[in-house]
């Protein structure tokens, strides 16, 4: 495969992404690229091994994979305070597998919140995410959490 992800992936494994929060059993956490201001801390999960979508993966690795991102909602929730995780695999519009964790806040517009978060917000004109800038704070916040958790889940 060659699109966004699988080159994501490689840059990941080359080591040069700064939002690489944590490399995980399944595959890697990072910061989603863009940072909407009223649920920043999105987050996402890319697989090691990039395929299509899950039915792609044998089950223990499917397994692995839903596991480590509900693992990283956990962390997320901690970091930010948020009271609920979005957690969505589309594969339609990037068709490589990768899961979006978007924290959901009680502070959103009411009428917002009750929306997906893609109809919601414009995630396209948001604020691009910066691990070594912007972002340091909630970067180092969330790799410490997620190990933490993992350490805690996998031993």
């Amino acid at each position: 495969m060659s699109g966004p992800i699988s080159n994501r992936v490689e840059r990941i494994k080359a080591g040069n992404d700064p939002e690489l929060i944590c490399e995980m059993p399944s595959g890697y956490a990072i910061l989603g690229k863009y940072q909407p201001d009223p649920i920043n801390g999105c987050c996402m999960l890319l697989p090691r091994t990039v395929v299509a979508s899950p039915n792609d993966l044998d089950h223990d690795q499917r397994a692995q994979f839903f596991s480590d991102l509900t693992l990283l909602g956990d962390a997320i929730m901690q970091v930010t305070g948020s009271n609920r995780i979005n957690y969505l695999v589309l594969c339609n519009q990037v068709p490589e597998l990768h899961g979006h964790c978007v924290p959901r806040f009680d502070s959103e517009d009411p009428t917002l919140r009750k929306q997906g978060p893609f109809e919601a917000y414009d995630f396209g004109h948001a604020r691009v995410a910066d691990a070594n800038g912007h972002d340091q704070q909630l970067h180092a916040e969330l790799q410490e959490a997620l190990t933490k958790l993992l350490l805690e889940r996998d031993g």
